[in-house]
């Protein structure tokens, strides 16, 4: 559940992709909303169904991908016209990228309809998911299922929303205070101020409409317009909580639901207390890396306790305060790469290395992992303004900063890795110019209601603490299985790293069935260290890409 791109990992260039010229944007700056949130729901809900009868009567039509957007066939594209306001189905109309690839198996495997993905964020985009039919891991419910990818609103090509221009979102170095004094508080303050004008200016009157509920609507439409009666759906992280609020307005348009890393659904933490909740649970995730660093101390020499590897951290952090390495890597820089490393344990090697060579005299590693690529400064800050409207209009947020300023003053205390980062990422949503916010939806399904769905969790996952998937499972009733990763924590489970979790995920698509109401997998394997002469740890299957 985060944004921005650059935290994407490998698959950065792969989760920019576009298909389509986006639509502009109207330009009106829009305050308010017309009219009172029960009533606009109530009209919402009314087009959205309009709207997904309409598509159900124009069916997509699929043709070459642009040789641009580096989707190889047999990934076909296609449009999908949804209403920017679900209130005026005949009103503006924006178009969401679509990606495909027909099922494999045509002669051999019965057909079971199409497969729908999103890899979360909010902000992240879908289109590169039918690729995954040519690895190996995904043979079986490639020949099943037409594999679907597309790129919400707001992203890459799907009327984009952006906040501020790409250079401004990529200049580095930035110089960040682990604890940050009282004027670098007003400074932070003004610059959240001015991050929601900006928003404000550029997204213009469709800034409200980027929101949960519009994408569920979305998904509601997409799935008609692919001819599905049922969906047939797999999200990960942030798209756990969508997917969720679609199974609580459409219960009865549900085939298959895969939930992995699963968001906190309860309203009272979307979504200011469910960043506080996430800062917390990355400290223990940051202690696992330097808990790793330390078993590998005669590989890395970075300190054989997990206190002895933070201070060598601290000591590269207190070196790029002073000189920013490569002239680009401040500690803003480095705080940001080393968040990687509390997501995704296949990025521990590189990151211990990094560390070590820096502290040998050393910068060069260290600046190609933490420096901003500025090749994917436009989608890393399409990413960012996609993630803060999102959060911004799905909720209510705290408006006054003395609030923000005693929760995370009182967190940083006992985890102080990633509190004041994840405050400074949200507060533009303190001065969002949107009002009245909408109230999250009760997520929940009514007894008897939704077939059996699938929840994934790992249970130190950082982004999507363990606590989230427990709710949704209680959220969603008794037809929902949870299936654990126990003691590991790499944000996005099913995809290639644990084969036991994949027999999981493979069985539920195929047949419906799950092991029971809760069942548990081992830990995928611990990543072998890098050594400094250049050796390279052994590779694992071959991994979706991650779930933000």
């Amino acid at each position: 559940m985060r944004t921005p791109l650059a935290r994407y990992g490998a698959a950065a260039a792969v989760l920019s992709l576009t298909l389509c010229a986006p639509d502009p944007a109207p330009a009106r700056a829009a305050t308010t909303t017309p009219t009172t949130i029960p009533a606009r729901n109530t009209a919402e809900g009314a087009g959205a169904e309009l709207a997904a009868r309409r598509a159900a009567a124009r069916p997509l039509a699929f043709g070459t991908c642009p040789a641009a957007e580096g989707l190889p066939a047999p990934v076909r594209c296609a449009l999908l016209r949804v209403p920017l306001d679900y209130a005026r189905p005949d009103g503006p109309q924006i178009s969401l990228t679509v990606s495909r690839v027909p099922a494999t198996g045509r002669r051999t495997t019965r057909r079971q309809g199409a497969l729908v993905y999103n890899p979360g964020g909010p902000g992240a985009s879908g289109t590169f998911f039918p690729m995954v039919a040519g690895l190996p891991e995904w043979q079986r419910i490639s020949a099943a299922y037409d594999l679907v990818g597309y790129a919400p609103r707001g992203v890459g090509g799907s009327a984009p929303l952006s906040c501020r221009s790409a250079d401004d979102h990529a200049r580095a170095p930035r110089q960040v205070p682990a604890a940050p004094s009282a004027a670098y508080k007003r400074q932070r303050i003004a610059e959240a101020r001015a991050y929601a004008r900006g928003c404000a200016e550029r997204g213009g009157a469709a800034l409200p409409y980027y929101s949960t509920l519009n994408n569920a609507r979305d998904l509601h439409v997409l799935r008609a317009a692919l001819g599905e009666p049922k969906l047939s759906f797999f999200g990960a992280s942030y798209g756990t909580y969508y997917g969720a609020v679609y199974a609580t307005l459409y219960p009865g348009h549900v085939r298959r639901m895969v939930f992995d890393s699963a968001v906190d659904p309860d309203p009272r933490r979307i979504w200011y207390r469910n960043n506080l909740g996430q800062s917390a649970a990355f400290e223990r995730r940051w202690y696992d890396f330097r808990a790793w660093a330390a078993r590998h101390h005669t590989t890395y020499r970075l300190g054989a306790t997990p206190a002895a590897v933070r201070a060598s951290y601290e000591k590269v952090r207190e070196a790029v305060a002073r000189r920013p390495a490569g002239g680009v890597v401040g500690t803003g820089e480095l705080q940001a790469a080393y968040l990687k490393a509390a997501y995704y344990d296949e990025v521990w090697p590189m990151r211990a290395a990094a560390l070590t060579a820096f502290l040998a005299g050393d910068p060069k590693p260290l600046v190609e992992q933490a420096a901003p690529d500025p090749a994917a400064a436009a989608a890393d800050e399409n990413a960012t303004a996609v993630y803060t409207a999102v959060l911004c209009n799905d909720a209510p947020w705290p408006g006054d900063f003395a609030v923000w300023d005693r929760d995370h003053t009182e967190l940083a205390r006992r985890a102080p890795f990633e509190t004041w980062a994840n405050a400074w990422l949200n507060l533009p949503c303190a001065y969002w110019p949107v009002s009245p916010r909408q109230q999250p939806v009760e997520v929940g399904g009514q007894p008897g209601r939704l077939p059996r769905t699938l929840i994934l969790a790992a249970e130190r996952d950082a982004a999507t603490p363990y606590r989230g998937a427990l709710e949704l499972q209680r959220r969603l009733g008794p037809e929902a299985a949870l299936v654990t990763e126990r003691g590991a924590g790499t944000h996005g489970v099913a995809g290639g790293r644990n084969a036991c979790v994949d027999r999981h995920l493979e069985r539920y698509l195929l047949t419906g069935h799950t092991a029971g109401r809760r069942s548990g997998c081992a830990p995928h394997p611990e990543p072998a260290p890098v050594s400094l002469d250049g050796g390279a740890a052994a590779t694992r299957g071959s991994l979706l890409p991650p779930a933000v």
